[in-house]
């Protein structure tokens, strides 16, 4: 027996009596739409609700000296992807589209590291600050040079930095305020790691309703190559739209 619809405590209902779905608002209207080509499918998008979110782009992960090199990573394919992105956030700011720059920053005094009670507490940024002290310029704790933003992308005027304490951009930060504040629904994601920062930040992005785009050429994993089609794999299957350099740019062009 039904009321109102509803079934009485302890009744049951039968696979043929399903309810309709309740109807859902559609998708709101775009101010400029384009459709991108991507993967799965194309995507339209909102250029007017769209920002460019870089990862990570820092001495540290980057640069020959950087944290990533004193580990012995390859960090020659990460070179690579500093032109496409340099071109991905130039175009964006002629055609109006906001650009925030995140940036992992650990504090010296270990306020925000969790202490020995985290697992962030073990993991090796933290460990080599404490054991080995002539590192520490190189990696990303706050005030050093492995903080910094590489010269050849450093933020312009009118452009956001965001600091983040984890991997994940939206974590402990103001970045869902931020967007939301300027109305953004649509995310162009680049930078570094793909299978670890990156990835995060775009979980967080799906979780929170955004619309995230990777950008295939203008990010690099850190590890074994196929980390980067693991997560290009992920993001397509799960948690968003992959496309590239030459895809987003024609996109935000079209805004000029």
């Amino acid at each position: 027996m039904e009321r109102n619809g509803e079934l009485m405590k302890g009744e049951i209902r039968s696979a043929g009596e399903m309810p309709e779905p309740p109807a859902i608002p559609s998708l709101t209207q775009a101010l400029s739409p384009f459709l991108l080509q991507a993967e799965p499918e194309p995507l339209e998008i909102d250029l007017q609700r769209t920002a460019v979110i870089v990862i990570d782009m820092q001495c540290a992960f980057v640069m020959k000296g950087g944290m990533y090199d004193l580990w012995g990573r390859d960090i020659s394919k990460i070179l690579e992807v500093i032109e496409p992105i340099k071109k991905i956030t130039s175009t964006a700011r002629a055609t109006g589209i906001k650009v925030i720059y995140v940036a992992h920053h650990h504090s010296p005094d270990f306020h925000d590291s969790g202490g020995p009670n985290s697992p962030n507490w073990y993991k090796r940024a933290l460990t080599d600050y404490r054991e080995h002290p002539e590192w520490r310029d190189k990696l990303h704790f706050a005030g050093t040079w492995g903080a910094e933003i590489i010269e050849e992308l450093k933020p312009q005027e009118n452009d956001i930095l965001v600091i983040k304490p984890r991997y994940s951009a939206f974590f402990g930060t103001h970045l869902d305020m931020i967007l939301k504040t300027y109305g953004i629904k649509y995310l162009v994601f680049v930078g570094v790691a793909t299978n670890i920062c990156v990835e995060a930040a775009i979980r967080d992005a799906f979780n929170l309703d955004y619309f995230s785009i990777l950008i295939s050429d203008a990010t690099m994993n850190t590890g074994p190559s196929f980390m980067q089609e693991a997560t290009i794999f992920n993001v397509k299957i799960c948690f968003g739209w992959v496309t590239n350099t030459e895809n987003i740019v024609r996109a935000m062009e079209r805004r000029k």
